[in-house]
């Protein structure tokens, strides 16, 4: 018995959508990286791109559990002395897309496959999108 390997013309592409509001942030990132990757699929290919696009509404809605808020994020400024930081609370705070966003891309790929698949991401605070006109599918986890 031979190995599937997907091929672009096997891929059709959904879009669905995840609703963020009092799910914690974790396993709300959990779902949309499965869904990012193409997990949920059959004819999953760890090598090729086979997953669909993902909208996250609610974002700011979303929970942090345990002590998360109080953990630092660094980063650094490449300047001498450019070692920067802030609490994911904060950043959650001042930008919840820019928060789960960082936490979905912590769970994709660290590559160049793992960058095409967070293009298929998009996060928005409020319950709002515009993309209506795809016909996404709420998915209910």
């Amino acid at each position: 018995m031979r190995t599937y390997s997907a091929k672009a013309s096997d891929i059709s592409r959904k879009w669905h959508i995840l609703d963020a509001a009092g799910r914690p942030i974790g396993r709300l990132a959990v779902d949309a990286a499965k869904i990012l990757r193409g997990k949920h699929k059959p004819i999953f290919t760890p090598n090729v791109d086979t997953g669909d696009h993902v909208i996250i509404i609610n974002a700011e809605k979303a929970v942090m559990t345990g002590g998360k808020e109080k953990e630092l994020i660094y980063w650094h400024s490449m300047y001498p002395g450019g070692i920067k930081s802030v609490s994911r609370g904060k950043e959650f705070a001042l930008t919840p897309e820019k928060t789960i966003m960082r936490v979905v891309k912590g769970m994709l790929p660290h590559n160049k496959l793992g960058a095409k698949m967070l293009k298929k991401l998009r996060v928005y605070s409020g319950a709002e999108h515009p993309h209506k006109a795809q016909m996404p599918q709420e998915l209910a986890l």
